[in-house]
């Protein structure tokens, strides 16, 4: 199918083309720029919550919840949910899938999973590119849940408005995030499976913390437990609050860094890709032979191999 096809498809709320227009972006196919260009004229409707914590913390389980909450305010709700690598295929695990089945049938409701593909920072490399493609779907919400990797889950505070942390009380996730750098990009701290005890411990542990930091926004603490929907609510309503508090402004400011950051991760991917072309591997290995004989230093060589890349 052309692009012109998919996208006049795409416009006419085709979930299909959606489907295959993502499966592009994610495999990097020739075209698959061109349709962004075409569908980011009508993106910046959607409103991006970010799902993130350690492995095993419930993830999954409280967007499960969370979603038909929406829909009962007739939100249209994408899920994007970052699944390990398979090593066989290349592709997501289909985890979450899995534990989602209720809200297949929902057509308000469009899950995506996407295989992480080697990425380091809790969600896959096209993840961005994939919410823009929903958002100019005209879907009202935008949850991203990360792959759960550990201490290095920073990736979604670029690409969230609202980012929700989830922990376990009983794991010595609040140390982890501490160490991670998890509390510093948490909009909302959520404790779940609270019915094990010591939640209230983690609780007091959290607010300890959160009172050292120099925040002009204090993350509110929800206890929930997924599986039985309690404290569900209160978690949907403390996201709300958070967006109340951006207020138009910040809000903005916050999506105007968040382009930033992602224009920047663009720019050093068209840099990578055209520096190491043919062209710059054989100026690489004649600046090798440079240095080697000490005709150069490294940083020398560096230098002059970046500015005959700019003159081509």
């Amino acid at each position: 199918m052309g692009a012109d096809r998919l996208l006049e498809r795409f416009f006419a709320k085709d979930t299909i083309a959606l489907a295959k227009i993502i499966s592009l972006i994610e495999n990097r196919a020739p075209g698959y720029q061109e349709i962004l260009d075409a569908l980011y004229p009508k993106t910046g409707r959607a409103y991006r919550v970010g799902i993130t914590g350690p492995p095993g913390a419930g993830k999954s389980s409280l967007v499960d919840k969370l979603t038909p909450l929406y829909r009962t305010e007739g939100k249209r709700v994408a899920i994007i949910a970052c699944d390990p690598t398979s090593p066989f295929t290349g592709g997501a695990l289909l985890g979450d899938r899995i534990r989602m089945q209720d809200l297949i049938s929902d057509d308000g409701v469009y899950i995506r999973s996407m295989a992480t593909r080697g990425s380091l920072g809790g969600l896959a490399k096209s993840a961005h590119e994939v919410a823009l493609a929903l958002d100019a779907f005209g879907f009202d919400l935008i949850l991203l849940e990360t792959i759960g990797v550990g201490q290095v889950e920073v990736d979604i505070a670029q690409a969230a408005d609202t980012v929700v942390l989830v922990l376990v009380p009983q794991s010595g996730d609040v140390v982890q995030a501490m160490k991670a750098g998890l509390m510093e990009i948490a909009d909302v701290f959520c404790v779940n499976k609270a019915d094990q005890g010591e939640a209230d411990i983690a609780v007091k542990n959290l607010q300890t913390m959160l009172s050292l930091a120099m925040r002009d926004w204090v993350p509110p603490i929800v206890k929930t437990v997924a599986l039985t929907n309690q404290g569900v609510e209160q978690l949907k309503e403390a996201i709300a609050q958070h967006r109340a508090f951006l207020g138009e402004e910040g809000f903005q400011a916050r999506r105007r860094e968040r382009l930033r950051a992602f224009l920047k991760q663009l720019i050093e991917e068209e840099l990578r890709t055209s520096l190491w072309d043919g062209e710059g591997l054989k100026y690489l290995e004649s600046q090798l032979e440079r240095v080697w004989a000490k005709e150069l230093s490294p940083h020398q060589a560096a230098r002059e191999l970046l500015r005959a890349t700019a003159r081509r």
